[in-house]
């Protein structure tokens, strides 16, 4: 049995399966654990969908800012952008349950067996591992409950842009799921930045730093995230960025944790 870990699909699907097979990926055997944002922009985020669900226990997804948003428009609280070419989801015979499934799944994933824990953005750096726990497990109870909508309608918005553990409320879920699914530079003092998409060479950031650059308690586990295109890939001893932006063009990475091996697909312009 191997371990795959994948960044971003974004509807990418023929490029995924291309990359699974040059792997040889066994979806009978083998765990396919994806970082989030399974939908948009790219042409198929229906069959990308009912793909991953179809694998069942041998799939593992974090949701990203696109699965959340992909919610968001399904239920009438946000409208739909022709970019992200979501429609046929919206239109299917099965939607109602994907997308019951896709509100089903995690903020944060931990394999039950190796040292790795994964966020579609990351971990913001004033939380250790406990924390991060915490404040998913919330996060994804009342995305899980009757209160859903509510949390979607008012889950957009830039602040409070800083962890405080007095937070409570739409605040506190609000911070977790920016820091989760959309963060990628912070201040010094671990103030999130919603604003620079660039990687950290081409940007003019001042004080800002990659949210993994911060000093941080020890986490005890590799941090597996996707979301940061521009990154084009980053590892160190404490993180693993999969993002190699197949949407725009560039890549789709897969990587085998037992050994460490990577396969890419280079991929065409979709977005």
């Amino acid at each position: 049995m191997s371990t795959y870990l994948v960044g971003d699909i974004q509807g990418c699907f023929d490029d995924l399966c291309d990359l699974l097979e040059q792997a040889h990926f066994n979806p009978q055997q083998d765990e396919l654990w994806l970082s989030g944002d399974l939908v948009a922009r790219g042409p198929q985020s229906l069959e990308t969908l009912r793909f991953v669900k179809g694998l069942g226990d041998k799939a593992t997804t974090v949701l990203g800012n696109h699965d959340l948003h992909l919610l968001t428009v399904a239920n009438g609280l946000a409208k739909v952008k022709s970019r992200d070419k979501i429609q046929p989801i919206l239109d299917a015979p099965d939607r109602d349950e994907l997308l019951e499934w896709l509100r089903q799944q995690p903020m944060l994933a931990e394999h039950p067996q190796y040292l790795f824990v994964m966020a579609h953005a990351g971990i913001p750096p004033q939380w250790d591992l406990p924390i991060a726990r915490q404040q998913a497990r919330e996060v994804e109870a009342c995305l899980r409950s009757d209160d859903y909508l509510w949390l979607l309608k008012n889950m957009y918005g830039n602040g409070p842009d800083i962890w405080t553990p007095d937070l409570s409320g739409i605040e506190q879920y609000r911070y977790t799921i920016n820091a989760f699914t959309r963060m990628r530079f912070c201040y010094p003092n671990g103030r999130l930045d919603m604003d620079c998409k660039l990687s950290p060479e081409q940007a003019e950031t001042g004080q800002l730093k990659p949210w993994f650059d911060l000093p941080r308690q020890p986490l005890g586990k590799k941090v597996i995230f996707g979301h940061w295109a521009a990154l084009m890939g980053y590892e160190d001893q404490h993180v693993i960025g999969l993002d190699t932006g197949c949407v725009w063009g560039n890549s789709m990475t897969l990587l085998r944790w037992e050994d460490g091996a990577r396969f890419e697909k280079a991929c065409p312009v979709y977005a």
